[in-house]
């Protein structure tokens, strides 16, 4: 196989052991947000981490009702007109911890007295050192240079970030149950080749909405470093205000469903795009219950993870990872080594 795809299959054993291990660490967290009670959030990230930050607005948006906004490194590096973060809480995600420029909003922020959280998969990387508090992903050494476990670590920390802040016993039975769903996710490896052929093209759209908008990110970037695919993602309610012109037959759209509040405005987008002549693959997870959401089962790969909407991009986050595995060997590529990165891509 690849690196890559063994690292797909660590992700219920890296949630576990993030479950486990980060108990202390996530409450001395929690605890401190509480104490400090910022006006919002700022998160500073890149690549699959910037991600991981766009699920947190949806994440910190619902379940806390906490404004967040991403930060723009170049503020801080290049133009050296950082923004008054005073008051803020500053995240920085990286899997490394390695790159300058998060780095550098974490450093500002924590000179102007902001409470700043590092989480990264080294602790005492440049990120961990420059943060007030770190949470450690502990995922081990991913060699491949596409992200799969340090991405979904990387959620499943804002997720406990977030239940620490705000704590609801519903939520956290919901978050035991992770690593169980990223084990479904995996079973459903070998329907996805069935998806495969309209993908091996040099054109993808990818849509998702609301938390699962950040898989439809993921999924285009993955589908980007591992096949050289041109992928674009973009939240539904974006693609029906502009970005639907460029729709034309013969273009394979992928639809990335997790149900709840958005399920009707998936299940309205795929018809549409469909009777333009698309090819419309869907990974869904969840029950497929009313007319709205009626797919076709020969481009459909469901999993019914149990898991509310709010945590259904991790059990779909695993299902786009296997599925950019498959399109990249199809097309004859190393999902390992993508041509122009390295794992660690040191930005300013």
């Amino acid at each position: 196989m690849s690196h890559f795809h063994d690292e797909i299959a660590e992700q219920p054993e890296v949630a576990s052991r993030l479950l486990l291990q980060s108990r202390d660490t996530v409450a001395a967290i929690g605890a401190r947000i509480r104490e400090v009670q910022p006006r919002g959030y700022v998160i500073a990230a890149r690549g699959s981490s910037d991600h991981a930050a766009l699920y947190a607005k949806y994440l910190f948006g619902v379940r806390n009702q906490a404004l967040v906004a991403l930060a723009a490194p170049s503020l801080f590096t290049h133009y050296a007109r950082p923004p008054k973060l005073e008051g803020q809480c500053v995240i920085g995600i990286s899997q490394s911890g390695a790159s300058p420029d998060v780095v550098s909003v974490l450093a500002e922020a924590r000179r102007q007295g902001a409470l700043t959280i590092a989480i990264s998969n080294d602790a005492d990387s440049p990120l961990g050192q420059a943060a007030e508090h770190v949470l450690a992903l502990g995922a081990g050494p991913e060699r491949s240079v596409p992200a799969s476990k340090t991405y979904t670590a990387s959620l499943l920390a804002l997720a406990l970030i977030s239940q620490a802040v705000d704590e609801d016993s519903a939520f956290e039975a919901a978050l035991s149950m992770v690593p169980e769903a990223m084990a479904r996710a995996l079973d459903m490896d070998s329907d996805l080749q069935k998806l495969v052929a309209p993908l091996t093209g040099t054109r993808v759209i990818v849509l998702g909405r609301g938390f699962n908008f950040s898989t439809a990110e993921e999924l285009a970037l993955k589908l980007m470093e591992t096949s050289y695919v041109m992928a674009r993602a973009w939240s539904v309610a974006d693609f029906e205000h502009g970005p639907i012109a460029v729709v034309e037959a013969g273009i394979p759209i992928v639809v990335v469903d997790g149900g709840g509040a958005v399920a009707a405005s998936m299940g309205s987008i795929r018809d549409r795009v469909a009777t333009k002549g698309c090819p419309v693959v869907h990974l869904v997870d969840g029950h497929v219950s009313d007319a709205t959401r009626e797919v076709d089962p020969s481009r459909t790969v469901q999993v019914d993870s149990g898991l509310p909407e709010e945590l259904t991009p991790l059990s779909l986050a695993v299902l786009a990872q296997l599925l950019a595995h498959r399109v990249a060997v199809a097309r004859g590529f190393d999902p390992d080594s993508p041509r122009e990165i390295h794992k660690v891509t040191r930005t300013w």
